[in-house]
């Protein structure tokens, strides 16, 4: 008999570590292989790990609620024909080797102000610190400004803030041992809607302890999870992109025409019901072939072209949060194909049944903003992307027909799109360029193929 590790998996280039939601099996706890151990969440979407081996569950590493590096040990599994359970008192977990692996794979600079007090904390001659990607992400989910990361003492190389340290921090602030030292270097504020005033303004250098109050009848909410990853992650792609919207106007009634003529024969040979999505992703997919640097990213002063087109659907969940899953290789799929893939991506997100996989990879994404009766918007980027287009509500208006025989006025299926682009990458006229060629892909829709 044996032991046999189980690892957090690695769920996604860009995906450093998850979140330990819940584990199913505890110590003693037989386990097949491919069984479910337990549920994990990263900053895209939650997911399953499952058993790499049979065998008897001999020890567990981490807590629920735990952030993990990928490829930390997470548990221990007994192996082997006839072994028998060790009740023995669980060992800590590895907390420091698993911390100190993560905090090389990314550093975060950070300048603190020229204080000797932050100085002599941080224990570097400079007065910068670093700060790994998991003392950063606890930080973010439990409020703590990086003016009050400064005045944490670390115990780690250098001075550094260990999980250890932040973690012994927030259980001291919430049990009221810390608000003594943050009254000493802090000066307290109150705010209201109408002003800022500070009870003690004679140092304007110093950072400012803010407590909020509100008046009137008002209703506080906490943000969920995943609230909390999509404001970061849109507040983000703002300090990231240089962003650059412009807009364009469409006749779509040839696409419009078609899908109603075809829709009832295509669900009943297909089995799948077609939307307008995977029609707007194939007339994308046409176009970016034609203008490649629509699907690429920006690493320091490199553009990266990326030659698979993966295409990802915002798609808005029932709680109102959006998860946006990826259409794999879509130039390589026709519109059975396409519809296949959106139903069923937008099910798998809509019940949460998706992948880790299934919302890495993309290099565009389209959001139909439509769907909810909006004509048009400006979508934020989804990075490391550098665009993303929105399609509005298609409505019936007048509009000028310009033919042969002159001009006339018909009634006509008409929508606005707008390409949200990032202006390091795309200039002005390769994006205008790019959404017109779009425009002009939907307008002239055969509506006379087949499916």
């Amino acid at each position: 008999m044996s032991l046999v590790d189980l690892v957090m998996p690695k769920l996604g280039e860009s995906i450093m570590e998850a979140t330990i939601l819940k584990w199913h099996k505890k110590p003693g706890d037989p386990i097949k292989e491919d069984e479910t151990v337990l549920d994990i969440a990263t900053d895209k979407v939650d997911s399953e790990v499952p058993s790499t081996a049979q065998g008897v569950i001999e020890e567990i590493l981490y807590k629920e609620n735990d952030v993990v590096p990928i490829g930390a040990v997470i548990a221990k599994i007994r192996v082997g024909a006839g072994s028998a359970v060790t009740q023995s008192q669980p060992s800590p977990p590895p907390l420091k080797p698993a911390y100190e692996e993560a905090k090389m794979v990314d550093e975060i600079p950070f300048q603190p102000a020229a204080s000797p007090s932050a100085i002599q904390q941080s224990g570097a001659n400079n007065g910068i610190r670093f700060y790994s990607p998991l003392v950063i992400n606890i930080a973010q989910q439990e409020g703590i400004s990086m003016t009050e990361l400064e005045k944490i003492p670390g115990t780690g190389q250098d001075g550094r803030v260990s999980k250890k340290d932040i973690l012994a921090y927030i259980e001291n602030r919430a049990s009221g041992k810390n608000e003594q030292q943050t009254m000493v270097s802090q000066h307290p504020v109150t705010i209201n809607r109408h002003e800022v005033q500070p009870a003690n303004n004679e140092e304007n250098n110093n950072q400012l302890a803010i407590a909020n109050t509100y008046t009137g009848n008002v209703e506080i909410i906490e943000m969920d999870r995943m609230r909390k990853l999509i404001a970061k992650h849109m507040v983000d792609s703002k300090h990231t992109s240089a962003h650059v919207t412009s807009f364009a106007e469409c006749d779509v009634t040839n696409l419009v025409l078609w899908r109603e003529k075809v829709k009832k024969d295509f669900e009943k040979r297909e089995g799948e019901k077609i939307t307008y999505t995977p029609l707007f992703i194939e007339a994308i997919v046409k176009c970016i072939k034609r203008y490649p640097l629509l699907s690429s990213s920006v690493d320091g002063d490199r553009i990266i072209v990326k030659k698979d087109l993966n295409i990802g659907m915002a798609t808005a969940l029932t709680n109102g949060n959006l998860i946006v899953p990826v259409i794999k290789n879509a130039d390589q799929l026709n519109l059975v194909g396409l519809t296949k893939q959106v139903n069923g991506l937008a099910h798998a997100a809509r019940n949460g049944k998706l992948k880790p996989d299934d919302t890495n990879g993309g290099t565009f994404t389209l959001t139909n903003i439509g769907s909810f009766g909006s004509i048009m918007g400006t979508p934020i980027i989804n990075q490391p992307q550098v665009a993303i287009m929105a399609v509005g509500a298609i409505k019936k208006r007048p509009v000028v027909i310009e033919t042969p025989q002159g001009d006339s006025i018909a009634i006509r299926h008409m929508m606005y799109i707008s390409l949200s682009y990032d202006h390091r990458v795309i200039d002005g006229a390769l994006g205008s360029t790019f959404l017109n060629a779009v425009s002009k892909e939907l307008e002239n829709f055969d509506g006379q193929r087949s499916f």
